[in-house]
């Protein structure tokens, strides 16, 4: 399969910032398949000139956070810049044990038990893969960027980044249905004015999505057991 993302650029309302937007569309070679989620494909512009910074205007975003619920982290996917602090609120009425060693930031939590918090620092840029060492059905991806320009597509392939400044940019895309070497090949330098309109199409590879993988020890996960104090619920 191919993910076709058509760009277009729209003029923002306050002075030179611009509105980025995109839709992303799932297609096979044989055409568009209606595919039923659109959704959680990241794309980020990363200024390569003075000119290009950071609008007096952007908008403020709420602290990033994944929350533990139903052992599932909420949401499943999140961008946010260098430096930024994420919050992870264990939202069950049991124990969990969050970490990422793959790739990205690397970092345990160790076991923390319903009602409580842990942040972890994301310092710098890269995909971090987050799983619980108890639960092997939970995984979220952290994608932290050097920019404050940043979106994901919603579940109708729309994407939007607000007042983006004009000038030269390095535009990325990330997809979970896509294998790192071909997402590296699909960066491309881009220029960004108040004039400008279509940048043109995006293909990337889709590959079957799997979240099989080891706990925080390298080991296959063991069968749960209802007398282990991790599962126990609070009173």
């Amino acid at each position: 399969m191919e993910i076709c993302v058509s760009l277009l650029l729209g003029s923002f309302a306050w002075g030179q910032a611009t509105t980025v937007t995109a839709r992303v569309e799932f297609q096979k070679s044989g055409g568009l398949e209606n595919p039923t989620s659109a959704s959680n494909v990241a794309m980020w512009l990363t200024p390569l000139n003075l000119s290009a910074g950071v609008a007096d205007e952007s908008p403020r975003r709420p602290r990033p956070r994944l929350v533990q619920r139903n052992k599932h982290f909420e949401p499943h996917i999140i961008v946010v810049p260098v430096g930024s602090s994420v919050e992870f609120p264990n939202r069950d009425p049991f124990f969990h044990n969050v970490f990422s060693l793959f790739e990205g930031k690397r970092f345990d939590l160790g076991l923390y038990e319903a009602g409580t918090t842990r942040d972890v620092h994301f310092d710098r840029p890269g995909i971090s893969y987050i799983f619980c060492n108890i639960h092997p059905e939970m995984s979220a991806v952290v994608i932290a960027v050097e920019t404050p320009y940043y979106a994901l597509s919603n579940r109708r392939g729309e994407v939007e980044i607000k007042n983006v400044t004009p000038g030269r940019y390095l535009l990325r895309v990330w997809s979970e249905a896509s294998l790192p070497d071909h997402l590296r090949n699909q960066a491309r330098e881009i220029t960004i004015s108040e004039n400008t309109s279509r940048l043109g199409t995006i293909r990337l590879m889709q590959i079957p999505v799997t979240h099989a993988h080891k706990n925080k020890y390298g080991q296959d996960y063991e069968p749960p057991s209802p007398s282990s104090p991790a599962y126990e619920r609070r009173p």
